[in-house]
């Protein structure tokens, strides 16, 4: 964003001095749309544009899941899709994609206000021929980085070393953080799963509770 705030900003310079009568009102337009939810990103994309899949095999959503895979279809299109449509969303066809961009936006130095477009995320689910379960998740506008800001933190960068995103790329710039973009998505699946089967097999309080960090009060 910084790079092309000043790659913008030259060249209304350049134009003030071919248009004497020119004004800049603002760099910015608003037109971006940089950390605000907008169509224009559900619809044309923003930053990377990443689309993960995946096929479960239906002995391990019985066995580790503790559900179906007709559950979680079932769940997948009442909640995401059309409990998502009811509430007029927009880019918010998913159980919590914003929770895992969040924490992996934190991780790796990545600029926390940026999760409001980068969560934009529509999770599919359908039976395969074999009865197994095909998923994905798409996401238009994830926008990350892996130089400056807060990748130099020395916690953020052990992150980004541990999953081989640090830095602009060793053979094409820009292709560390095309990685990164697809790491937010491969998480952001793996939290779908987990919670949608949570919910298919209404477990989410019950996790929740055996879970939860905070010791019980004592009377």
């Amino acid at each position: 964003m910084n790079m092309v705030s000043k790659g913008s900003l030259a060249v209304i310079k350049l134009l003030e001095e071919r248009f004497e009568n020119m004004q800049l009102v603002a760099l910015s337009g608003n037109m971006c749309t940089d950390k605000k939810a907008a169509a224009t990103n559900w619809l044309e994309g923003r930053g990377k544009s990443v689309v993960v899949e995946c096929v479960i095999p239906q002995s391990i959503v019985q066995k580790t899941l503790k559900t179906t895979v007709k559950a979680l279809i079932h769940t997948n299109i009442n909640k995401n899709l059309i409990g998502s449509a009811m509430a007029g969303a927009l880019g918010g066809f998913n159980a919590h994609a914003s929770n895992i961009v969040a924490a992996v936006f934190l991780a790796t130095g990545q600029d926390p206000a940026q999760v409001v477009e980068s969560a934009n995320c529509i999770t599919l689910m359908e039976e395969n021929d074999n009865g197994d379960l095909w998923m994905s998740c798409t996401m238009p506008s994830i926008e990350v980085g892996t130089v400056g800001g807060g990748t130099s933190l020395a916690a953020q960068a052990a992150c980004l070393d541990a999953v081989g995103c640090r830095g602009g790329g060793k053979n094409h710039p820009g292709e560390n953080a095309q990685k990164l973009s697809q790491v937010v998505a491969a998480a952001t699946m793996a939290g779908e799963l987990s919670l949608l089967s949570a919910l298919a097999a209404n477990t989410l309080v019950q996790a929740h509770m055996k879970h939860n960090r905070k010791a019980p009060t004592k009377k």
